[in-house]
């Protein structure tokens, strides 16, 4: 389902006209109409009104499928600066709960001087830097979970 989709249902579930979202929100009916058709996106702060207009959260409302082309250009858009506030262990343990509370059933010690094992061998014997090494351990990670799961379960 596409952005204006989600919007149009969104208004159309709390019973709203076009013109009764565009006078709260300070914008023309034509405006909402691009919204719902795609025509144009709407900014965040407009996103974040509809979201308190809607009673949603903000993720409800903006949730569509991106395709991988929108993937990319937000990861090149993202800076370091940015990244770093980002608490990333709770954006995803929104999707994936178990990110939230593995800490008390897992002894992340044992496994992190695991990891740096890992991490180091790969840094010293391909002389990447700290950074290319992890997101090549983390790569490495995410085929071995992927070849895993297209294996049939038993």
């Amino acid at each position: 389902m596409d952005l204006g989709n989600h919007l149009f249902h969104a208004r159309k579930r709390r019973g709203l006209s076009q013109e009764d979202v565009a006078e709260k929100l300070g914008v023309s009916r034509q405006t909402i109409s691009k919204w719902e058709t795609d025509e144009t996106v709407p900014d965040i702060r407009q996103c974040k009104k509809m979201a308190l207009l809607y009673h949603m959260s903000l993720d409800e409302l903006i949730e569509f499928d991106l395709d991988i082309q929108e993937i990319q250009e937000t990861i090149d858009r993202t800076n370091g600066k940015a990244e770093a506030n980002v608490d990333w262990t709770k954006a995803w343990g929104k999707k994936y709960p178990v990110l939230l509370s593995y800490q008390e059933k897992v002894d992340i010690p044992f496994y992190a001087r695991r990891l740096k094992e890992l991490l180091d061998e790969i840094q010293q014997e391909s002389q990447f830097s700290r950074q290319d090494a992890m997101l090549v351990l983390k790569d490495i990670l995410y085929h071995v979970w992927k070849s895993g799961r297209e294996k049939p379960e038993r």
